[in-house]
């Protein structure tokens, strides 16, 4: 193999490709990425055997081939050059790096015992989704705001994607905090006739997110194992996870005791100031003072206490009630628009969070009992 590439092309792949490649004992050309001649194009590729990131950028090349290198090597030789051109060849097992004023040969592993990167074939490959890459992130960033790592329930590791004719809803939960977004026909493009239910892990949502820019679209094919998010330059193909995502109709609130209109900006700050004092459960306090204002405060014995009052319109009877600060406050700024609509109740049911005119998202937290 021998190839001429910008630098900025090749860092793009590699920044790309390189973040899921990792230390493994048993598949040491996991640490690898490979680099293979495709189509005209320079592929670079990179899995973890639960999802596989491919990257295709322009370059001139000279001689087909392909080869495996070190991910956090060339990943840190391409980043510290100054040259705008580098030029890569495999000679005796080692892949040359070289520019106008540098050169060096890395070692390699074989291609062949790289993981072979799945795909999705046969019926599955004909049935897609076709949708801006910008709504797709930004909702996959709403619902994320909701979710955690949890070694105890895999099933709420991801995030569902609930296909219907017509929309699609994505969730995300940690059994304390549970998002809904819902994207409308307007949207997206299919020629999918029936729905379904898989569950997205979220490791791979994350890394949709750090990937893809928000201009182009990108296609999203499934089958009953795996997903594929694919754009002209990049493929994402993940399993998916095994398992039912929990039925969260059922804690939905139907009724809230209270319901309070405030601005964003204010909610934010009132949230961040009064955490100063939170306990080690991080709870603030919430009152309804009267219809006008909301009363945030925190209290820590022998440290200290403070009080934040917002404006706010306020429908129904007084109330107070206790929140974890930080999920309330990652709930607010998942929202998209100045107005936030708080609706609360009792400290044993969930409140919910939504921009005002906007039904399309939801936030649902749990209350800190005391």
């Amino acid at each position: 193999m021998k190839i001429v590439l910008m630098k900025n092309n090749l860092k793009q792949a590699l920044d790309a490709v390189s973040k899921i490649s990792g230390e493994n004992q048993n598949l040491p050309v996991l640490k690898n990425i490979l680099i293979k001649t495709d189509g005209g194009k320079v592929r670079l590729s990179s899995t973890n055997l639960e999802v596989a990131i491919s990257y295709w950028c322009q370059g001139k090349i000279i001689e087909e081939g392909e080869i495996t290198v070190s991910s956090s090597i060339i990943t840190s030789i391409v980043n510290n050059l100054s040259n705008e051109v580098i030029n890569l060849e495999v000679f005796d097992k080692k892949l040359k790096v070289k520019t106008d004023n540098y050169e060096a040969e890395i070692n390699t592993l074989p291609s062949d015992e790289f993981p072979i990167i799945p795909s999705i074939k046969g019926e599955a490959e004909s049935f897609y989704i076709d949708i801006k890459t910008s709504v797709l992130k930004s909702a996959f960033t709403q619902v994320v705001s909701a979710t955690h790592f949890s070694d105890l329930r895999p099933e709420i590791n991801g995030i569902l994607f609930n296909y219907e004719v017509g929309e699609i809803k994505l969730a995300g939960t940690d059994s304390f905090r549970l998002a809904e977004k819902t994207i409308n026909s307007g949207d997206f493009k299919s020629n999918i006739e029936e729905g379904f239910k898989y569950i997205i892990p979220l490791k791979t949502v994350i890394e949709f997110l750090r990937i893809l820019k928000d201009d182009g679209r990108v296609k999203i094919y499934f089958d009953l194992n795996q997903v594929l998010f694919k754009t002209e330059e990049i493929e994402i193909i993940s399993r998916l996870i095994d398992g039912n995502f929990p039925d969260y109709e059922q804690i939905i609130p139907k009724q809230t005791v209270l319901e309070a209109v405030l601005e964003k900006g204010e909610f934010i700050s009132a949230l961040k100031v009064t955490s100063v004092f939170s306990s080690k459960v991080n709870d603030i306090k919430i009152k309804a003072v009267n219809g006008k204002i909301l009363e945030f405060n925190s209290v820590t014995q022998g440290v200290g206490e403070n009080k934040y009052i917002v404006p706010a319109k306020i429908k129904g009877d007084k109330l107070e009630v206790s929140f974890n600060w930080n999920y309330l406050l990652l709930g607010v700024r998942s929202l998209d628009k100045e107005n936030v609509v708080f609706s609360l109740n009792n400290d044993d049911k969930p409140s919910i969070l939504k921009a005002l005119g906007d039904n399309s998202y939801f936030y649902i937290l749990m209350p800190v009992k005391e």
